[in-house]
């Protein structure tokens, strides 16, 4: 054997290789994101104007419209900045896996809660089509996670709240619970357990699908006990008040170093950190 097969076959076994290559996969930002893999982070939205309008004025103006009338009222106030702060912190979160034989740490970057619209005091989680909610993580550079995303992001939270299935009055459900515990938005903790997650998934592009799906899991009830396990049976186009939209910063640290995370999920070997179904070649709903 010669001596470069034999140096390829030691850094590969290193995961050398693997920190070179996604090299090319940085995130462009600034010296201190890159250097600081343990500080909150921002979603780079607008700040809210003062003359924005409150989730029950949003909620009466989009009462009567059609689905796709809905998702672009919601398109204009996210991109506005018509948002509660609580929606705009990126938390990280720690995985810690072994992979043949070699230890790795993984941070990556969580909303602390689910998009809502409205200001602080007055605000409403928003159900989304996939596809509505992947336009908005593609304008943010972000991801939306996978079914172990949501497992490990439930684990981590130190808010973990109940369901309950009722309509526009869920957040107020959420509101109840948060106000009975004491909590305060302003900690950052992550919330989770309210909500079933728009997931990415391999099944969005089975081929044996005759149209379109949304993938959804979550609605925990405690640690690997959720309410609702992977689904596939609503068509693309479905949107209901138990789904959430809860974005992953597409920057993550392996190791100390900053890469995708799109990298890491569509990595054979490395997607294990994130991923329960292997490797996901395309970690995104289709944009038509």
């Amino acid at each position: 054997m010669k001596l470069v097969q034999i140096i390829i076959i030691m850094l590969l076994s290193s995961g050398l290789i693997f920190s070179l290559l996604v090299q090319t996969d940085v995130v462009n930002n600034d010296k201190l994101s890159l250097s600081t893999p343990e500080k909150l982070r921002y979603l780079n939205i607008p700040e809210r104007l003062k003359n924005a309008i409150e989730a029950t004025e949003f909620v009466r103006q989009v009462a009567d419209l059609n689905v796709g009338e809905r998702e672009n009222a919601i398109l204009r106030e996210i991109g506005s900045g018509n948002v509660p702060s609580f929606a705009r912190v990126l938390k990280p979160v720690k995985v810690i896996e072994t992979i043949d034989g070699k230890s790795y740490e993984l941070i990556f970057f969580s909303t602390t809660d689910y998009m809502a619209i409205g200001s602080d005091k007055d605000y409403i989680y928003v159900p989304l089509t996939p596809l509505t909610a992947q336009r908005i993580a593609n304008s943010l550079d972000c991801l939306l996670p996978t079914k172990k995303i949501v497992d490990i992001i439930y684990a981590t939270a130190e808010i973990k709240l109940t369901t309950i299935p009722i309509f526009w009055q869920h957040t107020d459900s959420v509101k109840q619970q948060l106000k009975k515990i004491g909590f305060n938005r302003l900690t950052d903790e992550i919330i989770a357990g309210h909500k079933k997650d728009i997931i990415i998934s391999n099944k969005i592009y089975d081929r044996n699908r005759t149209s379109d799906r949304v993938i959804i899991y979550g609605w925990h009830k405690a640690e690997n006990i959720p309410i609702q396990p992977i689904y596939d049976g609503h068509i693309a186009s479905y949107a209901d008040y138990s789904h959430g939209v809860r974005f992953l910063s597409n920057l993550g640290f392996l190791n100390g170093v900053p890469i995708k995370l799109e990298a890491i999920l569509k990595d054979s070997t490395y997607s294990l950190l994130l991923s329960n179904e292997g490797r996901i070649s395309k970690p995104y709903y289709p944009i038509k």
